[in-house]
């Protein structure tokens, strides 16, 4: 195994453990980018609220896309956890 494929191995590793946290800890980092829009939203003195807004919110349905659902909200099944079904909420542009 050469030096790069470690690299994409541990790379995965830590992809798979910041997703578990984002998970597990999401009502924390949701509560933080509000946090973080409010203070950027009071700094510009409310000019940017509307973009504010749509990038809060299209933070926390990134963050909700990446993260890792605890193992005791999915359905048992023999071949892991199955994707989740429905339409996906749409995501507003970065440059709104």
């Amino acid at each position: 195994m050469g030096l790069m494929d470690n690299l994409k191995g541990k790379a995965e590793e830590l992809k798979e453990k910041a997703s578990e946290l984002a998970g597990k800890h999401g009502d924390k980092i949701d509560g933080m980018v509000d946090k973080a829009g409010e203070t950027i939203d009071k700094a510009t003195k409310h000019k940017y609220s509307d973009k504010i807004v749509k990038g809060t919110s299209a933070t926390k349905h990134a963050r909700d896309d990446f993260a890792a659902k605890p193992q005791g909200d999915l359905p048992p099944t023999a071949g892991g956890p199955t994707p989740p079904t429905g339409p996906t909420p749409p995501v507003p542009p970065a440059n709104g």
